[in-house]
């Protein structure tokens, strides 16, 4: 899938593309409100679903066909939708409402779950028109959006002035090295115009002379536009999109991978995200869907290939404030290579980015509030200081003044509920504004975050090999914990971008049940060693081994076996290869898993009331030649297993024969300094 921008610049263009989200918004939001209607009815019928579920389905319209007969009939009765939208953009709608909504709920997955009863959205979040797909068996069969041009003709029409005019066609560009200017685009696109004229159509008539047709948008050979025929009451003419494709040379082999071949064009979705620059406070982009595999650059290629020759194993032990990833050869013995160890957290630089994004995010979040107040006055009563100043100028007569923006509780009743909805309030145009600004700047931390995850992953694989396992710990336990505190970590992100990356390196992250492994509170020689959240250090009195203690989770990890790999609750640690690793990388495994206590392992700020007891602050921390305090039991969130999920792990799908990591050919030796405590790439 590639994201294409569009340019909506026009006001008549963007008048009839928001007009077009604003009618399928409608249909979508009926269609919701239909099915939650129906559900209501289906599990209300206790009769009818215990003699014949299905039939009782059928007759409420809880089916794919029955949804797309709602949709229709919707249509038909809002005579005013025939202007914007057509048949087969409301099928689809009804297509995506009945599997997203009905379809979870009706029917629970491999887990035996369901999903909850069919909500109603709400505008903010209505961001995406499904397409139907083009038929590959009929030519020129395009049902909704349709993506016409070439790449080659874009590259005509917008032609940089300073590129070399012996460069003609995209692959001489996708050629070139990276920051050569390709394109030279004006601010505001012009609208591509439709063929005109007479096109021969390859046969002859009776007398011998070439048939002709008239040109249609099928023979545009110009820039790239998305086009959209508009409804069948529609007087207005097509709804043409230009697209803007980027400048640089850096990026052309890519836009070569997707875009080169019409034939594997597929579907287009019309998207919309916010951008308070942006005419409208919206940015449109088509995203478009190619019959074809992922583009990945000749230097990913190599790292990848790199990363699979690599003959290691390794465990990953994520924590709130780090993440430690211990490898050895898939030999276990030193001849074959050495103990990698890592230890990555967010740099000084990361956490104070993430420290002025929260003081931003707080100041929008006020000014919000401020703003609904200020609009409202009579939904809010005074604060405390508000009202002693009033009685302070009642009691020395002066006259009482107007409180512009009242700081006290919302009105509500002897329950506690708000006398009005939130939803009937005047927002001011300055609040939207702020709310605009408040969504656009989480969508790009969360981008910068997911850009972040990949990048680790790659250093991951690259250093210890693809084939890794990790402690299947549910996550959502830390978030009730630490909260806010995981934010700069996101360990969850991490995991899940370093599966997919193994995965596409040739290998697979295995996830390992922490209820049957209980790794942190194990040593390499088999010796229980109890340990609390506040205990960062291992000590074993039966071997010595002295290490940090999620390294040493992290290093036997890599000695973890599972029976089944699609199920983490098999895995169960071997405990005489542990110990025989210990004993052939004894040096170098002291080495490895000894540091500094972690920064940030106990977070002070950010968590619940529910987190672990804090230690006592006047007592001596912990020391490496120490030992436990006699009596710490398990830790809590470490053992307990994760709940059962509703979706297959990363990285768990497509093999059933796999025991333990296999080894690789082609031998290659990395060794990336076992002594870091730190990595702040």
């Amino acid at each position: 899938m590639i994201r294409l921008p569009l340019d909506v610049h026009d006001p008549g263009t963007r008048h009839r593309t928001e007009g077009l989200f604003s009618a399928m918004w409608s249909v979508k939001r009926t269609l919701q409100r239909d099915a939650r209607d129906a559900v209501d009815a289906y599990w209300a019928g206790d009769v009818r679903r215990d003699t014949d579920a299905k039939a009782w389905r059928l007759e409420l319209g809880l089916s794919r066909e029955g949804m797309e007969r709602r949709a229709y009939q919707h249509m038909e009765n809002s005579r005013h939708l025939a202007h914007h939208v057509t048949k087969a953009l409301v099928m689809h709608q009804a297509d995506e409402v009945f599997e997203t909504s009905v379809s979870r709920h009706l029917f629970p997955d491999v887990s035996g779950r369901r999903h909850g009863r069919p909500r109603v959205g709400r505008w903010w979040d209505y961001t995406r028109i499904p397409g139907r797909a083009r038929s590959h068996t009929t030519s020129r069969k395009w049902e909704t959006f349709r993506l016409h041009g070439t790449l080659t003709g874009h590259l005509n029409t917008y032609r940089h002035r300073s590129l070399d005019r012996t460069v003609t066609t995209p692959e001489q560009v996708a050629a070139l090295p990276a920051g050569i200017a390709v394109l030279e685009q004006p601010r505001h696109l012009p609208t591509p115009v439709r063929p005109t004229g007479r096109i021969q159509t390859g046969e002859v008539t009776a007398r011998n002379t070439p048939k002709t047709r008239a040109a249609t948008w099928w023979d545009h050979t110009g820039p790239l536009a998305v086009l959209f025929t508009g409804g069948a009451d529609a007087h207005r003419g097509d709804l043409v999109l230009p697209v803007r494709l980027p400048s640089g040379s850096g990026r052309w082999p890519r836009l070569v991978h997707f875009l080169n071949n019409p034939d594997t064009w597929h579907k287009i979705d019309l998207v919309r995200r916010r951008d308070t620059s942006a005419p409208g406070g919206w940015a449109y982009e088509a995203h478009l869907m190619v019959l074809t595999g992922g583009y990945a650059s000749p230097a990913t290629k190599a790292r990848r290939a790199a990363a699979a020759a690599l003959e290691r194993v390794g465990g990953i032990d994520g924590n709130i404030s780090n993440l430690s990833i211990v490898s050895f050869p898939n030999t276990f013995h030193p001849a074959d290579g050495d103990v990698e160890a890592i230890r990555l957290e967010p740099s000084d630089a990361e956490l104070a980015a993430l420290a002025k994004d929260r003081r931003k995010d707080r100041g929008r979040k006020r000014a919000l509030d401020r703003s609904r107040r200020a609009s409202n006055p009579v939904q809010y009563g005074p604060s405390k200081r508000q009202q002693a100043r009033a009685e302070r100028r009642q009691a020395a007569g002066l006259p009482a003044r107007t409180v512009q923006t009242p700081g006290g509780a919302r009105a509500a009743n002897k329950a506690g509920v708000p006398k009005q909805a939130y939803r009937r309030d005047s927002l001011s145009a300055g609040y939207r504004l702020n709310r605009a600004r408040l969504a656009e700047a989480a969508a790009t931390q969360a981008a910068a975050k997911d850009h972040r995850a990949r990048r680790i992953a790659e250093d991951i694989t690259a250093g210890h090999g693809a084939n890794l396992i990790v402690e299947d710990c549910d996550i959502r336990t830390w978030y009730r914990r630490w909260g806010k505190a995981l934010q700069a970590t996101t360990p969850g992100r991490l995991i899940t971008a370093i599966g997919r990356e193994c995965e596409k390196a040739g290998g697979r992250m295995l996830r390992a049940s922490t209820f049957t492994t209980k790794l942190s509170q194990t040593c390499f020689c088999g010796e229980k060693v109890a340990k609390t959240l506040a205990d960062r250090i291992h000590v074993c009195t039966a071997c010595g081994l002295t290490g940090d203690r999620d390294k040493v989770s992290a290093a036997l990890c890599a000695h973890v076996h599972l029976t089944d790999p699609d199920d983490p609750s098999t895995a169960r640690p071997d405990i005489v290869q542990a110990r025989h690793t210990q004993i052939l990388f004894h040096q170098g495994l002291q080495e490895a898993l000894s540091s500094q206590p972690q920064r940030g392992a106990r977070p002070s700020r950010g968590r619940t009331h529910a987190a672990a007891h804090k230690p006592d602050a006047s007592g001596p921390g912990p020391l490496l030649d120490k030992t436990p305090q006699p009596g710490t039991g398990l830790t809590p969130n470490e053992t307990r297993p994760a709940h059962e999920r509703h979706k297959a792990h990363v990285g768990t799908a497509g093999c059933t024969e796999l025991v333990r990591h296999p080894g690789m050919p082609a031998p290659h030796r990395h060794r990336a300094g076992i002594t870091a405590v730190r990595d702040d790439s």
